[in-house]
Order: structure tokens, then sequence, then C-alpha cells
């Protein structure tokens, strides 16, 4: 269909009988979007773009500089063509304003005889507000079919086709991962070419026009249309915007089906993290969804408190969230459910030393984003555990990850990472809680401290953290805690008659640096018990 209107359109219209196009004629394709009667020479600000001019030239009259002067500022300006009345003020068309339109296809045309700009302006009027309103109708009908084939198709391409057959322009999907489709196919050497042109595409280029396609808040693919017979027009990319929501629809569509899908791979899944799959069964597994095979493998474990308040439909769309995050940071996921946590795989596709910083980032765009949040609920806790290089090591990954959420989870201030890798001290905590009365040995060193503190209000316990993180260093000491330094000799010499006068010789001070930690580790986790009465 046609939804706009030429130069050449207009030159058949009622007043154009005696006419001739004396230059530009390459330019007769061009579309007009209004016409004005100009007759003044200063309009280099005067106009939006694709306007035909109608003048008599009495602003120029005998004056060829003046005329060269006008010529060029509506070239600049980007009119589509002028219209002149030969009579009292235009007799001719000097050769040079002749060269210079034919050097930028733009149209002359000549009134041959008088007519009426006022009929000319308003019949071209009338029928640019028809053809818009025509517009938007064949812009509904377009969606509505549209929409009507969305309900019966599987399969992109039908839908490519549809807005192919419809403009009849070259159309152009570049996913994320680089895959391309062209509707219709060019040779290779075509697709180079047009690629480019969608890569370098200039902001005022008429001829090709794109638009990205996003999924769950992140970018999919970009859907271009070419045309190299004609401008692309306002239709052609309203057309285009109706074309990238559709497929946006049908490639969510997809994308849950292929999550209920993987939903019911989870059993399996559950025993590759448990450590019940042997080698072969693996590769077996994966080659029926992978190309190639995966440089390692790390899992991340999500926990989500109140995972039961949300529906299924929250929780896959999450899912889908996460999978085009990673996909994105180059990673492969396979997910699974237990109990309050969903557990990604990350199969890594690219450079295993690169492989914690896309992680993190990934991690840090979940965190940034709303979705995490769901209905309104408290942050998840996210675990990295170590990267195995062997998939049938997966299960080690699994528990260092579940070991990263136990260790964040007992924390009362949270930690710098969630990688297992830097968690270091915690984790020698957590593993010494699990094999030694830890409360026992960190009461043998605190214990008078934290008595103090209880009695007395001393913020003994604020004073020594703040003493050990500043190696010792009074003055820094006193100024994080906004106390003078009588007060802090003070606290200081309390200190040494709780702990003894050595507490910052080299092997005491690591002793009481490391029960301080072990001591935030107890007491956020609620285990340090209430035996003691000092407690």
């Amino acid at each position: 269909m046609k939804s706009y209107i030429t130069v050449e359109d207009i030159l058949g219209r009622k007043h154009f009988e005696n006419i001739k196009v004396v230059a530009g004629k390459e330019g007769l394709g061009r579309q007009v979007k209004w016409v004005h009667v100009v007759e003044v020479i200063n309009i280099r600000n005067l106009l939006n773009g694709n306007e035909l001019i109608l003048s008599t030239g009495v602003a120029w009259r005998d004056n060829k500089e003046k005329f060269i002067s006008v010529i060029q500022q509506l070239i600049d300006s980007h009119a589509v063509g002028i219209c002149i009345e030969l009579g009292i003020y235009t007799s001719s068309i000097p050769p040079e304003i002749i060269d210079i339109a034919n050097k930028y296809q733009f149209p002359i045309i000549l009134f041959l005889k008088e007519v009426p700009f006022v009929e000319i302006t308003q019949d071209i009027h009338g029928l640019l507000i028809n053809r818009q309103y025509q517009m938007i109708t064949n812009l509904e009908n377009y969606s509505q079919a549209l929409n009507k084939r969305l309900l019966s198709i599987d399969h992109y391409i039908e839908i490519l086709k549809f807005i192919r057959s419809y403009l009849q322009v070259q159309v152009i999907i570049l996913f994320n991962n680089n895959e391309t489709q062209f509707i219709p196919e060019v040779p290779e050497h075509k697709r180079i070419k047009q690629l480019e042109k969608m890569k370098f595409q200039s902001e005022d280029s008429t001829y090709i026009a794109k638009i990205p396609i996003h999924l769950l808040g992140e970018s999919y693919a970009e859907l271009a249309i070419i045309s190299e017979e004609r401008e692309l027009t306002e239709f052609d990319h309203l057309i285009l915007d109706r074309t990238a929501t559709a497929l946006a629809q049908l490639f969510l569509r997809n994308l849950y089906v292929e999550e209920k899908q993987r939903m019911e791979a989870t059993e399996w899944i559950n025993d590759w993290l448990d450590g019940e799959q042997n080698e072969e069964a693996i590769n077996e597994y994966l080659a029926l969804t992978l190309t190639r095979k995966p440089k390692g493998a790390v899992v991340c474990i999500c926990k989500m408190d109140t995972i039961d308040e949300y529906t299924t439909s929250d929780v896959t769309y999450f899912k889908m969230f996460v999978r085009a995050i990673f996909d994105q940071q180059g990673f492969t996921l396979f997910i699974a459910e237990k109990r309050n946590t969903i557990v990604f795989i990350l199969l890594n596709e690219r450079s295993i030393t690169t492989w914690k910083p896309r992680v993190q980032e990934g991690i840090q765009r979940l965190i940034d984003s709303d979705i995490r949040r769901g209905k309104g609920k408290v942050q998840p806790l996210f675990g990295i555990g170590k990267f195995v290089e062997e998939l049938i090591d997966v299960h080690k990954s699994y528990q260092t990850a579940l070991e990263t959420i136990r260790i964040q989870h007992r924390l009362s201030i949270p930690v710098q990472s969630h990688f297992y890798d830097d968690l270091h001290i915690f984790r020698l905590i957590s593993l010494l809680h699990r094999h030694i009365d830890l409360q026992e040995v960190v009461l043998e060193y605190l214990e008078p401290v934290i008595a103090y503190d209880k009695k007395y209000n001393g913020k003994l316990m604020e004073t020594l953290k703040t003493y050990l993180s500043c190696n010792g260093s009074k003055q820094e000491t006193a100024k994080r805690l906004f106390v003078v330094r009588q007060t802090l000799y003070h606290r200081i010499q309390k200190l040494e008659k709780l702990l003894g006068p050595d507490f910052m010789s080299h092997e005491k001070r690591l002793a009481i640096e490391f029960m301080i930690l072990s001591y935030d580790f107890l007491v956020s986790s609620k285990q340090l018990k209430e035996k003691k009465e000092v407690l």
C-alpha cells in the first residue's frame, strides 16, 4: 500500500495541467507532507522539511543571486521542490539554478499559465489530511491482522514475512547472540552491507529504520527495515513499531513455554546438584540443549524467605528475567527450586578468566532491578559457590553456594561479596562452629567486655572494634568514635584491665579480632545461648 504522497502524485492533480519540470526530475518521488506559499528570501528557519513550495518569484525578481540563495535554502531545509508561476515576476530559470537543482535532485516545476494558489493548497492539504486518516485506518487493520496471526503461529519468521509482504521492504532481525534473519534472503555480500547500514545508520537516514525489541526490561533483539527504492515514511515507522511489539509478545510467550518445560526437568537437575549424575549422563543430557561443551560452571543460589507468597507466574517470570540477564553475560542456565531457594547452574560459554566479573555484573543488575522485589517482598540473598571446571563437580559448587547463603543469613552486617571465594575468615568461623562449641571459646576472650557493656552501657565492644580497625591509632579511633581523647584513654584503660595489658600484642590481638568476628556471627544467628548470665 502507498501511505504517502509524492511530488509526482501532486503533479497529476487539478491546476497542474499546464506545467513543465525543468530541473530535478529524479526527485519527483519525494514525499510531500505539506504545501507552502513562499514569497520571501529568508526562509531557512521557516520550514520543517518535506514541504512543496509555491511561489510567483516576486521576492527575487530580476536578481539571480537572491534566486540562487532561495533555492539553496530550500535544499538545505529539505523541501521537496518548488513550483514557480511564469508571468509578471519570473520569465525564465537561469542555467546556474537548473544545474544546482539537478545536482541535488530538487524538482523545479513551472506553471505555464496563471493558477490559483489558494485552491491548490486547499486541494493538497485536504488530500494530505484524508491520507492521514487512511493511514490510521490501515494501521489499525494491520494491527488486527497481526494479532490474529499471533494466535496461530509458533515461529517469528511468519511475522517477518507479514511485514515484508505489507511494506515491500527488506526486513532484518538481529538477536543479541548475533544470530540474524533476512526476509527475503539475500547473498552473503549483501547481508554484510545491510548489517553495516544497520550498525552505522545516520540519524537523518530516510531509507532505513530500526527498533529494539525488549523482553523483561532487557534488550533481546533489533528489528530493521531497509528500502532501496523509496524513502521510509511515518507509516513505515508505525508499522515497524507495531511489529516489534508483536514479536516481543511472541518471544515472551515462547520463553514462558520453554520455562515451563524446563521446570519438568527439575528432578534430573536436583540429582545433578546432589552429585548423583555421572559424567556420561551429564554429557548426554547437555548434548540435547547445547551446541558446544561449556567451559566450567558455577552455582548461584537465590534465597527468598517468602517464596511461598509468590504465585507460580511470579516465580516463572523471575526465572525468565534471570535467564535473560545471564544469557547476555555468556552463561547458559539450568534452574531448579529447592524449598525457599531457586538454584541456578551457570554453564560458562566464554573465557574462564572472566567468569567472576560477568557473574558479578549479572547479580548487580538483578539487585538494581525492580523485578527483584516481586510484590514488594524483602530483597533475596544471593550466594555464588566455587567455580568448577568439570561439570561432574557441580555438586561441590552447590554445597559452597549453600554455605555462602548460610553465612550471609547469620551475619548482622551484610558481607561485601556474594561469592564463596571472598568470605575468607567467615568460612573458617562457620567450619569451627560446626565442629566445636565456638561460643565457649568466644566467651573465654570477650566475656568481661560483654558483661561490662551490659551492666554499665560502656560501649567497650564498640571501642575495641574501632581501636583494632585503626591499628591502635588513638587519634584516628577518637575521631571515628566522636569522643575526646580523655574519654578514649579511660576506655582503653578499662579494656586493659578486662582483657589484660597485652591485648594489643600480635598473637593475642589476632585471637581477639577473630573472636569479635565470631561473636558477631553467633549473635546474629542467635546461636549464643543465654545459659551465661552475662548475656
